[in-house]
């Protein structure tokens, strides 16, 4: 047995050696099979990018479809210099960053390649994750190609190895560095350097050349003329960092370079029409495709935009921000029109002049986070409306402190304080909230949050588009005056849930994506795109018959302001900032939302602070954009029932006056109504249950945290007017003060 077992552990290894042989031996055909292979594969043409570029250009077009709003490689700008003429800092900057074993690689990194494809794998997505040399990116360039495939990347690093051996180094970085896209029609550090900083690539300081190593991985999303420079800002640093890291800078220079404020010159992007729309698109494409796609696909892109309604926007945004310049100090202002039924973007203004460099003109403010101030009420409100309240529901506009770690009658708003003003420092007593809405009157506002629910408000305002509200915890009361921010645009979207009766069109800004072969990518349903309800019908519809009720808002706007539009049904509401930094206004009708702001880019202060500063820009839109919509009325909000609690109903009272002439002993005379009235106004807390208005009367009204709060400045209020209502019926005042003393006097004085 013992012979046995060697012989067989001999034959076991003796097929094991021979199997290594054979497996070596294959090996080396196979690679010398490789080499010989390599060897012989021609390289693409190197001189061949601008006529790539031209021909399979994406371009995009309004929604007719006919017009060219930009053609992505028209006029393409590059400028080849010298490989010695080229900064050594720029050269060390982008081997840092995109590929730090350039010098020492033979044109890919295995290791590289089998990371990207397991990621690529597991997520989906070729685009997902890099690998690529920049020996392998200067063959990317070249091929015709544009297929994402496995099969294409063992292609692109077949032919890096055969361009590795026919080319050095620096001749490769070369090819690179001026071939590398910095956005639009830009290519090459030299044009680069010359367009974003006015100089040569060989003049340029670190920190220029740490974002020209920046950007060519997202141009569109990096451009430093976007919306993103703290992300561009972030990547220059890593760069300035693995710089340092591989020893190419010294600690003292990197700290320089990242402490350098570079200015940006002017975007050279020209032969554009919607410019601010258009770059708002392409970033959504270059998420979706990737930068090589748009460069060589050929896409033809279908948008939304309504190219008439756009000239005329931009028009009329630039002659009243010139005008408001002048006369309120608000340089800059943007435009945003949507189709709430479809949620087709018609008309995106950014800034009054995308090529004004003193206002920063490319810098889109209609995709900008700011605070809204009043604007954002009707959400509120709305929700205040689902959970049960009316518009006729009586609230209290007087002072208030609404922080409970403050005394009831200390109405300042410092040190964890919180008792806001109204607009014009009034306050006006028992209204309805139809009233507060019209009239923005801000103590009612920051009640009806408490009582519709922080976090449900939120929710709803998210739903409706608000994406960057987000931890409701963030805000407080204050969310109703503003205290949030939001974009143009987003606001502009979620007012056309208003408009839609409660249900809400996902925004979008593509209708079709094309192949250069004519096949169909992607493509919407044009005219009725699937919504989601996002609101109840009646709430919306309550909202948009407050909005559009002009007499409702005469007390704040005026009989005949420019958001009366005579018989038609437009619905509008204005929003300022207390600091004066923002004024907003969103108007609608059934079939059209428009949303405009004025300001400054640089939050500089305006002079002072009213829709009048933006209503007459948005007027002037209006007027043309109605004359192409069909006239249409909202429909009629539902009647607000007569079995609910008096002070959900009443607009003013809190109990039914006739049923306290019933309780009376005897035929009542003036003074003891009014004593029964007086015992019975309180504040709504002392009705309702907040979290269920139409249910019973809470037992114990002030076991909530704003019952002694609120009652605090109703019973101020009530005993002025008690002793002013009783004088006038004859009941002397040592009189009242008597009646006064028992039934008002406690609430009145006690403080928390």
């Amino acid at each position: 047995m013992k012979n046995s077992k060697n012989r067989a552990g001999i034959h076991w290894k003796d097929w094991l050696m021979d199997g290594v042989v054979v497996a070596t031996v294959l090996g080396f055909i196979a690679a010398g099979g490789l080499l010989i292979f390599i060897s012989t594969l021609d390289i693409p043409d190197l001189s061949a990018f601008e006529q790539r570029r031209v021909l399979q250009s994406t371009k995009i077009y309004d929604r007719t479809g006919e017009i060219v709003l930009y053609d992505l490689n028209q006029d393409v700008k590059r400028t080849v210099i010298p490989y010695e003429n080229i900064s050594h800092h720029i050269k060390n900057a982008t081997v840092a960053i995109e590929d730090d074993t350039f010098f020492s690689h033979w044109g890919v990194r295995p290791l590289a390649i089998v990371r990207a494809l397991y990621y690529n794998f597991t997520g989906g997505d070729l685009r997902g994750q890099g690998g690529s040399t920049i020996t392998q990116q200067v063959i990317k360039n070249a091929l015709l190609s544009r297929e994402k495939s496995y099969i294409r990347k063992m292609k692109e690093a077949i032919l890096a190895l055969r361009l590795e051996q026919i080319l050095t180094k620096e001749e490769i970085l070369w090819y690179y560095l001026n071939e590398s896209p910095y956005g639009g029609t830009i290519y090459g550090v030299e044009e680069a350097s010359r367009t974003f900083f006015g100089k040569s690539a060989s003049d340029v300081t670190l920190a220029e050349a740490a974002y020209l190593a920046a950007i060519p991985q997202a141009p569109t999303y990096f451009s430093p003329h976007g919306n993103n420079r703290a992300a561009l800002e972030d990547r220059k640093d890593r760069v300035l960092g693995r710089m340092l890291e591989l020893g190419f800078i010294t600690q003292d220079e990197y700290d320089a370079a990242k402490n350098e404020v570079v200015t940006f010159v002017g975007d050279a992007n020209t032969g554009i029409r919607a410019p601010h729309f258009v770059m708002y698109v392409r970033e959504q494409l270059a998420e979706r495709f990737g930068e090589d796609e748009l460069a060589t696909r050929g896409l033809k892109v279908i948008t939304t935009l309504d190219i008439e309604l756009q000239t005329e926007a931009e028009k009329i945004v630039n002659e009243y921000a010139l005008k408001n310049e002048k006369q309120f100090n608000a340089s800059n202002a943007a435009l945003v029109a949507i189709d709430p039924r479809t949620g087709d973007i018609l008309t995106m203004v950014g800034s009054r002049d995308y090529f004004d460099e003193a206002v920063d003109g490319n810098y889109n403010i209609a995709i900008a986070e700011r605070q809204p101030g009043s604007a954002i009420k009707p959400f509120i409100y709305a929700k205040a409306f689902e959970k049960g309240y009316t518009p006729a529901t009586t609230l209290f506009d007087v002072q208030t402190q609404f922080s409970t770690s403050c005394a009831a009658d200390n109405f300042t708003s410092e040190d964890g304080c919180y008792s806001p003003q109204n607009y014009d420092n009034r306050f006006r007593g028992p209204v309805s909230m139809k009233n507060a809405l019209a009239q923005s009157l801000n103590i009612p506002a920051v009640k009806t949050l408490y009582l519709a629910g922080m976090e449900e408000s939120i929710k709803l305002a998210r739903d409706a588009g608000l994406a960057t509200l987000t931890d409701w915890r963030r805000y407080g009361l204050t969310l109703v005056l503003g205290g949030g921010e939001v974009t143009l645009l987003d606001m502009t979207g979620a007012y056309s849930v208003f408009a839609n009766e409660g249900v809400k069109k996902p925004t979008r800004s593509i209708l079709k994506i094309e192949d250069n072969d004519g096949s169909v990518l992607e493509e919407v349903d044009k005219d009725e795109p699937e919504g989601q309800r996002v609101m109840d019908r009646d709430a919306a519809l309550e909202i948009s018959d407050i909005l559009s009720d002009n007499v409702a808002r005469t007390p704040l706007y005026g009989a005949n302001s420019l958001l009366y539009f005579g018989s038609k049904d437009v619905a509008a509401k204005t929003g300022t900032t207390n600091d004066r930094r923002d004024a907003w206004i969103f108007g609608y009708t059934p079939n059209l939302v428009v949303g405009a702001w004025a300001g400054n880019n640089d939050n500089r202060s305006m002079n002072e602070i009213s829709g009048l500063i933006i209503s007459p820009l948005w007027r002037a839109y209006m007027d043309v954009a109605m004359e192409k919509r069909p006239e249409e009325s909202f429909a009629e909000p539902p009647a607000i029932p007569d079995d609910i609690k008096p002070v959900l109903r009443s607009n003013g009272y809190f109990v039914d006056a006739s049923s306290l002439v019933n309780n009376l002993n005897d035929e009542p005379d003036t003074a003891a109504l009014l004593l029964a009235l007086y015992q019975n106004t309180h504040s709504i807390l002392h009705y309702v249950n907040k979290d269920d208005p139409r249910g019973p009367y809470p037992n114990n009204p002030a076991s909530d945290g704003q019952y002694i709060l609120w009652e605090y400045g109703v019973t101020k209020w009530k005993n002025a007017q008690f002793i002013s209502l009783l004088g006038a019926s004859g009941v002397g005042a040592g009189e009242a003060d008597d009646l006064l003393t028992e039934e008002g006097a406690d609430v009145g004085t006690r403080q928390r």
